[in-house]
């Protein structure tokens, strides 16, 4: 049966704009327009204004990907962000009014995902402001990898791929590069990247009901980040086996639709949708990464884990794989202060494991008092064997004591003593 959502809410009307003003509370180097609640946008405080002397990257969509799209505005990615409302395209005039206040006479490139209400929005704002004067190039990023071909009917959804776009787009405008060259770079990324996710649970809306399309036991293949239904329901299966899976779907050589091949290099995403654990996060990241090298021969130069664009609380997770040169390389590695974007993930990555440390060989004569059993006195007999049952006693009480424990504690009382009793019953033997 399906429940009413909880959520930490005022207003389900109001969850944007109030989302909004707590971002600009939390990072000073944001600001919004003035224009609540039917202009939503966020923007770059060091960027306001027509005297802006670098390209402006903009970008947007519906609401309730957080931190997707606001959370990457700043120097390094995007310039400014257009929220709609959840799941909802932003109208004409929000995507307009970001153009117009943070495009100068280098010009502003939009980055769009692969949605009817985004294209057609963007589009028409985009034209509104060539007819003003302003110089406006647009990419359009598609990187869905689980719908078969003909892909839909509107193509290729657009997912978290397209953060890595921001990326390459929002260095290169930083590094100086004309309206052209940017969108030529965020065009290159666009078409270099594939995404596939996998959903546990189905997103609740603000103030709706919880959706009971998913059984306790069935995850969702390659669902969209609006709710919408994915490409199939198959029964809950063990995080390997859905990372094994998603791979094959995104490097299909039959689909193409990735064009990567054995030998290549490659960027590698994991994303939250937005209620899954880093732990689960992490598990998925450390199968990945040796599968794309051991099986696909894929070289990976880049691993970013974490949450980038989500659905709500969906519980679930996004791989995202991107081809990889220098250029692009060099896009991630640049320096960013979008306050969502990984801070530290540049570099070359060095050896997962480090051998545990060996201990220092013990002298000749500490080995010959190791060996030799030392006859114990009277009283030594009664501590060896007072010391012994106490430890048996304790080891007996492990489950009793793991009971008490979590009722006041974290339960795992009676494990850590019974571990002591153990040690203590090996040291006496």
């Amino acid at each position: 049966m399906a429940l009413q959502g909880k959520k930490l809410i005022n207003n389900p009307d109001d969850v944007v704009t109030e989302f909004i003003e707590g971002l600009v509370e939390t990072y000073p180097g944001l600001q919004y327009l003035d224009g609540f609640p039917e202009i939503k946008v966020v923007l770059r405080a060091d960027a306001v204004g027509g005297a802006y002397d670098k390209v402006a990257v903009i970008s947007g969509g519906g609401s309730g990907h957080e931190p997707a799209h606001a959370g990457f505005v700043g120097p390094g990615m995007l310039t400014a962000a257009v929220s709609g409302d959840v799941f909802a395209s932003p109208p004409v005039d929000s995507i307009l009014a970001a153009i117009r206040a943070v495009t100068g006479t280098m010009g502003c490139l939009l980055i769009i995902k692969n949605y009817t209400g985004d294209r057609l929005n963007f589009g028409l704002a985009a034209e509104q402001a060539k007819s003003e004067g302003y110089k406006i190039e647009m990419v359009i990023v598609g990187d869905d990898c689980a719908l078969p071909p003909p892909r839909g009917i509107a193509g290729r959804r657009g997912l978290a791929g397209t953060i890595l776009v921001h990326k390459v787009a929002g260095a290169a405008a930083d590094a100086g590069l004309s309206l052209a060259d940017v969108a030529a770079e965020a065009k290159h990324a666009s078409e270099a990247v594939g995404t596939m996710g996998v959903a546990l649970s189905v997103c609740t809306l603000p103030g709706q009901v919880t959706s009971d399309r998913l059984g306790p036991e069935q995850i969702e293949l390659g669902l969209g980040i609006h709710g919408e239904p994915g490409a199939a329901v198959v029964e809950l299966q063990t995080v390997d086996v859905v990372v094994e899976h998603v791979l094959k779907q995104i490097l299909s050589q039959e689909t193409q639709y990735l064009p990567i091949t054995r030998g290549s290099n490659a960027v590698l995403l994991i994303n939250g949708l937005g209620a899954t654990p880093v732990m689960e996060l992490m598990i998925a990241a450390r199968k990945a990464v040796p599968e794309l090298q051991l099986e696909y021969g894929i070289a990976v130069d880049r691993v970013y884990t974490g949450t980038f664009m989500t659905s709500l609380d969906m519980a679930g997770l996004s791989i995202t794989i991107m081809r990889s040169d220098e250029n692009i390389l060099q896009r991630l590695d640049a320096p960013t202060k979008a306050p969502a974007w990984p801070v530290g993930s540049e570099g070359n990555r060095p050896p997962a494991k480090f051998p545990v440390p060996v201990p220092p060989s013990p002298s000749m004569k500490d080995d010959e008092i190791l060996s030799e059993r030392q006859e114990l006195s009277k009283q030594g007999c009664m501590l060896e064997a007072a010391i012994e049952a106490a430890a048996k006693e304790l080891i007996d009480l492990k489950d009793n004591l793991n009971d008490w424990d979590s009722k006041v504690g974290d339960g795992d009382c009676g494990t850590t003593v019974g571990l002591v009793g153990f040690i203590n019953l090996v040291f006496v033997r």
